[in-house]
């Protein structure tokens, strides 16, 4: 069974501007990065012929091999101590975990052995390998089909964690995170595979970085992932009603750019972080506090956050209750004193 609303597939040419899905510019990612790098391999539950539950893997398999795309057993903990011995010997594995709750039967190997083997060896061993991770909600998808994990791999160090939330992102963000030598969890949104963008293929990105989305002067919203585009709603909306408000898309959870998203806050004062996971020991707390220590004496008002709830995550009729709205970043934004600017 698949999830997938469409044929994802696209053809590996010279780069092109086109206009694509978040999913087939991932596919378009693997499919360039296969054929660009032979030691690149993709495996993971039925990313092969199926050509995985979202269809980002459509079509490579047919084009590339079974011994370049190839599915595993039902085992996320073999799957990814497997991608550790391949990248141990030279390879740059590619894996999918199917579901965000799925990956975490593998999470011991993640941190005991993706994570600190670069530190372990001193540097003599990396690790060059990607864990691709469909996350978040906004499809409806039942217990263990929809969480918000990305707390638990931000947290861990020798892991470089990043969100895209556009499909140039999707594109430019997974080739740089093949190309590195040292491991990466690529956090993708379910809720954003469907939506559309212009993709350059000869742009890059590079990992680490955040970027401003959204120019404004009263207000930073800092969001990642599937709050960017919510984050950019907001604007809208606040736009209509005389603010102007800038959004900040994180990118990457870890390394954090502090640089750029201090700027950015200094330049309005104030400050909303939104995120779908639970507030409580989360990424969007760690923002808010760097925040706050960074730009402390630049605030007009505490730094707010706009979150999941802290409970599991809610069944398909109440994820709509669940997730972060305009309506909720709109009060958020409304509690920041501007009085004071009278």
């Amino acid at each position: 069974m698949t999830i997938a609303q469409d044929d994802t597939r696209t053809e590996s040419e010279a780069a092109t501007v086109t206009t694509m899905t978040m999913a087939a510019a991932l596919n378009r990612a693997l499919a360039d990065a296969i054929e660009s790098d032979p030691d690149v391999v993709v495996f993971g539950e039925d990313v092969g012929a199926l050509g995985g539950v979202f269809r980002i893997t459509d079509g490579l398999t047919a084009r590339f091999g079974e011994e370049r795309c190839f599915d595993t057993p039902l085992a996320e903990s073999g799957i990814v101590g497997t991608a550790v011995g391949m990248a141990m010997n030279g390879l740059r594995p590619v894996v999918e975990m199917q579901f965000d709750a799925f990956a975490l039967p593998a999470f011991e190997q993640v941190v005991s052995h993706v994570a600190k083997l670069g530190n372990r060896t001193r540097g003599g061993m990396r690790m060059p390998l990607v864990i691709r991770i469909p996350f978040g909600g906004g499809i409806g998808g039942v217990e263990h089909h929809c969480d918000s994990s990305e707390a638990y791999y931000a947290h861990t160090p020798g892991l470089t964690v990043v969100s895209p939330s556009t499909p140039q992102d999707a594109y430019s963000l997974l080739r740089a995170a093949i190309t590195s030598p040292d491991p990466v969890v690529f956090l993708e949104p379910k809720k954003l595979y469907w939506a559309k963008g212009e993709v350059d293929t000869s742009v890059t990105a590079d990992l680490g970085t955040a970027r401003i989305a959204r120019e404004g002067s009263d207000v930073t919203l800092l969001a990642y992932g599937s709050s960017v585009p919510l984050a950019l709603d907001v604007a809208d909306v606040a736009a209509a009603e005389g603010r102007s408000v800038q959004v900040v898309d994180v990118r990457s959870l870890s390394p954090f750019d502090d640089a750029t998203v201090t700027a950015a806050v200094k330049s309005t004062g104030r400050a909303v972080v939104i995120a779908e996971a639970p507030g409580y020991v989360s990424v969007a707390s760690e923002i808010q506090a760097r925040v706050f220590e960074r730009c402390f004496e630049y605030l007009a008002a505490p730094v707010r956050r706009v979150t999941g709830f802290d409970t599991p995550y809610a069944p398909p009729k109440l994820e709509h209750w669940y997730l972060p709205d305009v309506d909720r970043v709109l009060d958020a934004i409304d509690t920041l004193h501007w009085e004071d600017d009278a």
